[in-house]
């Protein structure tokens, strides 16, 4: 049976109550290995500088998450979850990880994960973090299924925040649980922050695709830019030019240069066309509020003004537009410029 030191007080549960109980707080999770009529475990809702917790713990040899709970909850967090006493194990993203009492391991609830109990003492404490909110403040995507050992100061302040949370006795105060909820952020930052020597991640650069598709979709819009990017995408503004540094370019300039290949396609459909659309129509439609700035960055782009761009430089215009430095590095994300 498991065992369970002051941190939890609640009943024992059966199968279905503990499920059912669970999946109002994490979603769905199924424990493997034992019959039903012999499974007992406990779920205890909390509150940490209000953020949703829970102390739990099951007698199950095995507990899984799969892509089909994932898929009917539609969760978007993490979770920090610690040890709290015994032994266990967990999978995620292609990593096993042993967990000792004190240790710590950040949970990624979009993503399958299977915990294996190793004793009959081993008890758990998960705190949910909003992936939104957590992404923007430390301004990188932390992986799922990393593990830090206990002791490390990061981690012990971490869990005594959440530790005193449970013994507070409701003396907290509402007031105060955004900045507590920040320290929280900052004390995840600390223990899972990736190395700088590390390599762009695959997370990383499903994210940048995404981001892509976010400029590829407002670019047109004079009042789109890098710091509306960023809120489309729930990242810091911070973070979404570290990504685009790292691909040896600047988000603006991406914007930029998508608005003027835009550009050299209206322009050409218009000498084909013989519309005479005026040329302040175009930069307006590709972006640009100002027709002297759109047409100076027009020539530095191709050389020649946007009037006599059709006329002087058929291959720019044919299909074939010059690609500045994003798209090359963009091209093993399959991002194209948008069609005319």
């Amino acid at each position: 049976m498991p065992q369970r030191d002051s941190i939890s007080s609640t009943s024992l549960l059966n199968f279905e109550a503990w499920r059912a109980l669970l999946r109002t707080i994490c979603g769905r999770y199924n424990p493997e290995g034992i019959e039903h009529n012999a499974f007992i475990g406990w779920v205890r809702p909390m509150n940490v500088c209000g953020l949703a917790a829970v102390d739990i713990g099951w007698n199950a040899h095995r507990v899984e998450r799969t892509h089909r709970d994932i898929r009917l909850d539609g969760a978007e967090h993490y979770y920090a979850l610690f040890q709290v006493s015994g032994k266990s194990a967990m999978t995620q993203n292609d990593q096993a990880v042993q967990l000792a009492a004190g240790d710590v391991a950040l949970v990624d609830a979009a993503r399958p994960v299977t915990y294996f109990r190793n004793d009959n003492s081993a008890q758990w404490l998960s705190v949910r973090l909003p992936r939104r909110s957590l992404v923007s403040h430390l301004g990188f995507e932390p992986q799922g299924g990393s593990w830090r050992p206990g002791g490390t100061p990061a981690g012990r302040l971490l869990f005594g925040l959440v530790h005193d949370a449970d013994t507070d006795n409701g003396l907290s105060f509402a007031s105060a649980d955004d900045y507590m909820q920040l320290a929280v952020y900052d004390l995840v930052g600390a223990l899972f922050a990736p190395s700088d020597s590390q390599p762009i991640s695959r997370p990383t650069s499903k994210l940048f695709a995404r981001i892509c598709g976010v400029i590829k979709d407002g670019f047109s819009d004079p009042a789109f830019g890098p710091v509306e990017v960023a809120a489309e995408a729930g990242i810091s503004l911070r973070y979404l030019q570290k990504l685009f540094m790292e691909r040896g370019s600047t988000c603006s300039e991406f914007i930029y240069s998508l608005r003027l290949d835009h550009a050299a396609r209206l322009l050409r459909r218009r000498a084909l066309l013989g519309t005479g659309q005026p040329l302040s129509e175009v930069a307006y439609a590709c972006g640009f509020r100002d027709y002297a700035h759109f047409a100076r960055r027009f020539r530095n782009r191709f050389g020649n003004p946007p009037g006599a761009h059709a006329g002087h430089d058929q291959s720019a215009v044919g299909g074939t537009v010059r690609a500045g430095t994003i798209e090359s590095a963009l091209s093993a994300h399959d991002v194209q410029p948008p069609a005319a």
